[in-house]
């Protein structure tokens, strides 16, 4: 009784804070341009939205240290697209190279897509075509509904998409946590859900957000948000256990003056810190999680409870558990520092399989202490090689869909056989100068302009007059150079 009045406290507390910053950023002069934070009263001459649509907060970015030169972003899009158009063979063949680029950084405009790809939420979504439709024009659970509804403003109310109450970001929110609950009514709705969803929903459609929130609750957390939250009080057992290998002095203290795991632990975990760490660590950290796993999220645990009470100068401060807790709430900037976090998860050395056999001996524990687990959840998945293992794909599932459907007017047949002399005259051309013209990597092979780019001006005037367009329900592809923004 006493542990969960303490979390009510504490999240009591938060959302006043949010909520007074809110009502204070609210009271500025609005003005009329319609966008979601204007229709909230947030538009103002004082208020800058952020590269990542935060315009306030704690986890807005100040953009001093998390620009990335073009030139490098465009290399590392390249890479990113070259591997999602043979994901099978990199995940098969050079797993390792994909570890170490998600450890450097997905791409901000292949994000998106890349978290779909290694969760297995693009093989779940192709596979149940028609599924997130079929759930989004169900009614739903009264009991869910309205606890969701009563949610969706307190999903980081500072950012853009979600300040608008009824704005479209709330109204994704609102359809993706109702699917969910459709889909796995036996678990019904968590609150911490819809951070995660929230999360997902900035980086990609409701549709494949729904399908990254599938994945994460049932391969990468699973029994994190069902009844009893037994999973989530097990892997606070868990981390204390590593604790105790990676900072004998911070587990000292803890034991000390009796600090539960679950009270410090429960939204890192559960919301994967993304209500903890500034945006663009959040971002890192989930680049990485997606890639292997929950490991992740236990070394970030560890890192800041090492970072943070790890020395007995620091722990001069907190005699007690009060003081412990506030410190805990209140961690060093220094430290969820984006270079200085992925630098120290990137080399604490805990793996998959430390942290299976200290699960295995902490549910020993748990049987004799309470009994056996009331939720039976399915294994847990250590990230996007053990899923694609799992559940092998096909070539047809991995294939990218395009995100630009281009349709092309039928032609007259007498501009169809002018087209025709008008290729047979290129390549007529082309032949007696045995020389192929350089491709303009902007545009299809199909697409009459090749044939032009290098003819006089003459002749590439009356290709562009004569010359139909190709009739094709095909369109421009991800494999060719489009980037989903």
């Amino acid at each position: 009784i006493r542990l969960l009045e303490f979390l009510c406290d504490i999240t009591r507390a938060h959302t006043e804070s949010q909520r007074g910053a809110v009502e204070s950023l609210a009271g500025h002069e609005s003005s009329s341009l319609g966008s979601d934070s204007e229709l909230n009263g947030f538009a103002n001459t004082e208020t800058q939205t952020d590269k990542y649509g935060f315009i306030g907060g704690a986890q807005q970015s100040t953009g001093e240290n998390d620009n990335i030169p073009p030139d490098v972003l465009r290399q590392r899009e390249a890479k990113w697209l070259d591997m999602l158009n043979s994901w099978d063979k990199w995940m098969a063949k050079k797993h390792k190279k994909v570890k170490l680029r998600c450890q450097k950084g997905i791409p901000p405009s292949l994000r998106g897509r890349a978290w779909l790809y290694l969760s297995g939420g693009k093989v779940k979504k192709e596979q149940n075509q028609g599924k997130f439709q079929e759930l989004d024009s169900q009614p739903g659970d009264p009991k869910w509904l309205d606890v969701i509804e009563k949610d969706l403003h307190r999903q980081f109310p500072f950012h853009e998409m979600f300040v608008a109450r009824g704005g479209h970001g709330q109204q994704d929110l609102f359809r993706v946590l109702k699917a969910y609950t459709l889909h796995r009514p036996e678990e019904g709705y968590c609150q911490a859900q819809a951070p995660i969803a929230a999360v997902l929903l900035m980086h990609m459609p409701a549709e494949d957000a729904f399908w990254g929130l599938v994945q994460i609750c049932e391969k990468y957390l699973p029994g994190y948000y069902s009844a009893g939250l037994e999973a989530i009080q097990l892997d606070g057992e868990i981390l204390f256990a590593l604790l105790k290998r990676v900072s004998p002095v911070a587990h000292r203290h803890l034991k000390k003056y009796k600090i539960d795991p679950i009270l410090y632990m429960t939204e890192w975990f559960m919301c994967a810190f993304s209500r903890t760490l500034p945006w663009v660590s959040v971002l890192r950290m989930w680049d990485m999680f997606f890639c292997e796993g929950v490991k992740i999220i236990f070394r970030v645990g560890l890192v800041l409870l090492k970072c943070m009470l790890g020395s007995q100068e620091k722990l001069k401060a907190c005699q007690g558990q009060y003081e412990t807790m506030e410190l805990l709430r209140s961690i060093e900037p220094r430290y969820m520092q984006e270079a200085f976090l992925v630098q120290e998860v990137s080399e604490l050395a805990v793996s998959e399989r430390d942290i299976e056999k200290e699960h295995l001996s902490q549910l020993r524990r748990w049987k004799e202490t309470h009994g056996e687990l009331h939720c039976k959840s399915p294994p847990r998945m250590h990230g996007a090689k053990a899923i694609m293992a799992a559940e092998p794909p096909s070539r047809q599932d991995l294939k990218q869909n395009p995100t630009i459907v281009v349709e092309v007017p039928q032609t007259t047949e007498s501009k169809i056989e002018k087209g025709k002399k008008a290729k047979s005259k290129l390549e007529k051309k082309t032949d007696t100068k045995n020389t192929s013209p350089p491709l303009n990597p902007y545009l299809l092979p199909s697409d009459p302009a090749l044939q032009s780019d290098n003819l006089a001006p003459s002749e590439s005037q009356h290709l562009q007059e004569d010359t139909p367009p190709q009739g094709s329900n095909q369109s421009l592809s991800s494999s060719e150079h489009d980037t989903y923004l």
